[in-house]
């Protein structure tokens, strides 16, 4: 497989875990994809070290309970970065918030299940009126 392709199979599982409904299962997910010092960054969010990224994740789940995340597009990667569009809506609707992140990989050489999480930084391209 190549980095890209590494790339967004580790990505696909970042979306499956903001979709991941069951605490202890989500908990499990972010531990495996995240390195322990990983952190996530967005407008709205700074989230240090697996449990306060899955409390973010569990924050937004809250807000949003019958939304679901997906990706937008490709995964583009090269070395150890990764940028990606992904959207939340309706199961099978528009999207209501879209955002493009850039993840910092680790372990890119050593093959996907080598490959970890180690920063995502995102930001918000559409976000709905409040």
């Amino acid at each position: 497989m190549s980095t890209a392709d590494n790339a967004r199979a580790l990505i696909e599982r970042y979306i499956d875990t903001w979709n991941e409904a069951d605490p202890t299962a989500r908990r499990a997910m972010v531990e495996a994809l995240w390195t322990e010092d990983g952190s996530y960054v967005d407008p709205l969010a700074v989230a240090e070290g697996p449990e306060a990224i899955d409390a973010t994740i569990a924050a937004v789940r809250a807000q949003f309970p019958d939304l679901v995340f997906r990706l937008a597009g490709p995964v583009d990667a090269h070395h150890h970065l990764a940028r990606f569009t992904w959207e939340l809506g309706p199961k099978d609707g528009e999207a209501l918030v879209v955002g493009f992140d850039v993840a910092v990989l680790d372990g890119a050489e050593g093959g996907p299940d080598a490959l970890r999480l180690t920063a995502v930084h995102g930001f918000l391209d559409k976000v709905p009126a409040m």
